[in-house]
């Protein structure tokens, strides 16, 4: 029959300040399998593992309970003491008696009772218990990355350096993800592409990685260690080993469409690379809106390509890798602002989001980095940052996604530097400033002349050439009518379609 000791721990006034351990000890005796039943200040405590090493050797207990704090904790040490012991760590449980007990728990009557109702059912759970075997086997010394954005290039790299083999796998046609898209990095303002692009280079040539993009991973079978994964490979219609970058087939091609890659703000060929630091550096022939896969009426970009790199006939494939680990770095989208009809995106050109914003400014978009108005191309003489766009909302995305308050910053400050005729505003409920130099960069930011306001603006109007909203500050206790040149959501992120279908 089983010998199950209880050890029920004060952990100074954490737990014996609510609970009276003394009582939850004597109640645990009443068990008919327990044959030890202890108190003692810090049971994680040299003397206090030394109480149940002991009861083990002496052969009054094969099973092992500790009342005390999260097993998060302190489980390892536990376990480790009671292996010392010579008993297997599978005989071992936790009652939770301080996270879950002393500190939820108001009235101390209330909080003994559940603590004996937690340990009690602790040592039923470890009465089921069977011994853990602990097995070895050889890993597959290869990992598998999914998403090409800076996180799965980072991984990429770290792992590569350890001299782990590593595939990353990229649904579009480059590796980078939003960071290649950003003018700059907050709260330093250093240049986003200046820190990503050196990555990306030694991601595409370091021995140790292969980068598969346009590529979906569709299965995954196996266990920890020896994963087998099936990915399919969409067509690329340009040979990336033949492509020189030079554009021809771009020029020749009679297509436009609004470019996705700059928040549609700008337009493209459908055949087109995605910006020019993309890698692989090649260029991608987009079947969705290309006339040869329409109806068969243009090879253009096939016959002037110089470097016979374009393949119109290119099927999509499937393979299949072997991988002893996968990362998920799948990353996140914008939040559909055109979800939010109150502010008028999708219909007012001059209402855009932060990724819009970041279009606009950068050299590769479509205005070539200059700050321009969408419906006439002036410089806005006025600006308003929305913040919380969709965000913090039960009827759109209930969470703050973290990074909009910084990011509204960033752009503020470089409206301000940029073009210090044009006045900014920024609406808010609350600015998030959690990390290291953010609050010094609001601080920095207001002193530059940025106006907050705090509170959620009403609906957006176009009257003539200015977009007009109604705000209630809470700080002033009034409404304020503002008359701007141009919006900008801060719209939040979504998780990615690749990070949902995986799951």
């Amino acid at each position: 029959m089983p010998k199950v000791g209880v050890y029920v721990c004060h952990c100074g006034k954490n737990i014996a300040g609510k609970v009276d351990v003394q009582r939850v000890a004597a109640e645990l005796k009443k068990h008919p399998q327990v044959t030890v039943s202890r108190h003692y200040f810090f049971m994680c405590s040299s003397f206090g593992q030394e109480l149940i090493k002991r009861d083990i050797r002496a052969g009054k207990v094969d099973r092992v309970v500790v009342a005390a704090c999260s097993p998060k904790l302190h489980e390892p040490l536990f376990r480790g003491a009671v292996e010392e012991a010579g008993l297997n760590f599978g005989y071992y449980e936790q009652a939770n008696i301080r996270e879950l007990v002393s500190w939820s728990t108001e009235d101390p009557e209330e909080a003994t009772r559940k603590a004996i109702a937690y340990t009690w059912a602790a040592v039923e759970r470890v009465l089921e218990a069977e011994p853990v075997e602990i097995e070895e086997f050889r890993v597959n010394r290869e990992a598998l990355v999914i998403g090409g954005g800076v996180a799965g290039i980072a991984a990429a790299l770290d792992l590569a350096e350890k001299g782990i083999r590593v595939h990353m796998i990229e649904r579009s046609p480059t590796i980078g993800g939003w960071m290649a898209l950003l003018d700059r990095v907050f709260p330093t303002g250093d240049c986003s592409l200046c820190i990503l692009t050196p990555m990306m280079a030694e991601a595409e040539h370091h021995p140790n990685i292969t980068i598969h993009t346009m590529c979906e991973v569709t299965e995954v079978s196996g266990s920890v260690g020896d994963f087998k994964v099936r990915i399919k490979k969409r067509a690329r219609y340009v040979d990336p080993d033949k492509c020189v970058a030079c554009g021809i087939c771009a020029e020749s091609c009679p297509v436009e469409v609004p470019n996705e890659w700059y928040a549609k703000l700008g337009r493209r060929k459908a055949a087109y690379i995605p910006f020019p630091q993309s890698v692989p550096r090649a260029y991608v022939i987009d079947r969705e809106n290309c006339l040869f896969f329409k109806d068969g009426s243009c090879r253009k970009c096939e016959e002037v390509c110089p470097a016979k790199a374009v393949d119109l006939t290119e099927e999509d494939g499937e393979f299949e890798l072997r991988v002893g680990a996968i990362i998920v770095a799948t990353g996140a989208n914008e939040y559909d602002a055109s979800n939010l009809k109150n502010y008028g995106y999708g219909k007012i050109p001059d209402v855009i989001t932060q990724f819009g914003f970041e279009s606009l400014i950068n050299v590769n978009g479509p205005t070539a980095g200059h700050l321009k108005r969408p419906s006439d191309g002036k410089i806005p003489e006025s600006v308003l940052f929305v913040q919380c766009a969709g965000s913090r909302d039960l009827n759109n995305n209930p969470y703050c996604s973290n990074v909009c308050c910084m990011i509204t910053l960033k752009q503020a400050e470089i409206i301000r530097m940029e073009y210090p005729e044009t006045k900014v505003y920024v609406a808010y409920i609350d600015m998030r400033t959690p990390k290291k130099g953010f609050e010094e960069m609001y601080t920095r930011v207001r002193e530059e002349g940025v106006v907050f306001i705090r509170g959620k603006p009403g609906e957006v109007r176009r009257e003539g050439d200015k977009l007009v909203t109604e705000i209630y500050d809470e700080m002033l206790g009034e409404k304020l009518k503002l008359e701007v040149d141009m919006v900008v959501l801060a719209a939040g992120l979504s998780p990615s379609e690749g990070t949902l279908s995986i799951s």
